[in-house]
């Protein structure tokens, strides 16, 4: 019986670290984001465009997916599966998306980026409330710490607060809180259906909320060969690859606090990418940050979380 324990014990603790692993992996795709964009904005295509572009091509990227490895029967399913779907779509891809570029023609990237980083703050405070897991000083040290590294990253420290709009700054706090429920929805979606089933639907509902939002038809005349490949690329790569780990990983952890934490690595290789790429300079305050981001990670996944999570 205690052998059996033991092995129970081993498995739940791989079932853990392979989720981080993956949630991590997500993350680190997400840290080529910038390098697509910047692509498809020198090849001419507008921000409308773009993020029209992400998820249609990833709806039908993971459309063919899921039928060739599932089969399209898979994609029959109940009203509550799809209301999970759709939330997954609208909400943390469509309505982050419209908050999200709000927040950075009224507040400015500075301030954007520092009002997004609050999401791990907020996935912890509904991760408390939804999945009754227990907040512990770990917990929330790791949060603002995580938070305080990557606005450190992303800003250097230099965060202009000239000229500030009220309402940037409720888009920008909506566009983390936005951000804040991939891991809550995607993980009540994740009980009821197959991660390439939601990771499908989830881009069909986001293309479909982005197209009635941003009105992409009106950048028809940026498309080009090199947007339609960068693009399609953008999709592929940081989208349905990401997310699709992503959503494997928080099925398979059992607390949603840390999946935006673990993550925020993204933030550490966009900055990387920026120097080794774009030959961005870094200074002592974003290698601060990094190094903020790394320890969060650690607190998270650490002895203290555990124990009383």
């Amino acid at each position: 019986m205690e052998m059996e324990n033991r092995r129970l014990t081993n498995q739940k603790k791989n079932t853990e670290l392979t989720g981080c692993l993956f949630v991590f992996a997500a993350g680190a795709l997400w840290g080529l984001i910038g390098l697509f964009v910047k692509e498809m904005e020198h090849a001419g295509a507008s921000p409308e465009m773009i993020s029209f572009l992400r998820v249609f091509f990833a709806f039908l990227i993971m459309t063919a997916a899921t039928v060739w490895k599932k089969g399209i029967r898979v994609f029959l399913a109940d009203r509550k599966t799809l209301f999970f779907c759709a939330a997954l779509g609208v909400v943390c891809h469509g309505i982050y998306n419209v908050f999200y570029s709000l927040a950075v023609t009224l507040a400015g990237v500075s301030v954007s980026a520092v009002l997004l980083n609050i999401a791990p703050v907020f996935t912890l405070l509904f991760s408390v409330l939804l999945f009754s897991e227990r907040f512990t000083g770990a917990k929330a040290a790791a949060a603002v710490i995580n938070m305080l590294g990557c606005v450190l990253t992303a800003t250097n420290g230099q965060i202009t607060l000239a000229g500030l709009s009220v309402f940037g700054i409720l888009c920008g706090v909506g566009a983390g809180l936005c951000y804040s429920m991939t891991a809550i929805i995607g993980r009540f979606a994740s009980d009821r259906t197959d991660s390439f089933v939601m990771s499908a639907y989830s881009y069909l509902f986001a293309a479909l909320s982005l197209g009635v939002w941003m009105r992409p038809w009106r950048g028809m005349g940026t498309l080009n060969q090199k947007v339609v490949i960068w693009g399609f690329l953008y999709a592929l790569i940081p989208t349905a690859i990401g997310y699709l780990l992503y959503y494997c990983g928080i099925a398979r952890i059992r607390e949603s606090s840390k999946v935006p934490v673990i993550a925020s690595v993204e933030s550490v290789v966009a900055t990387l990418i920026g120097i080794f790429l774009y030959h961005e300079k870094i200074g002592p305050v974003s290698m601060a940050g990094i190094a903020l981001v790394l320890l969060s990670i650690w607190l998270m996944n650490g002895r203290g979380a555990r124990v009383s999570g």
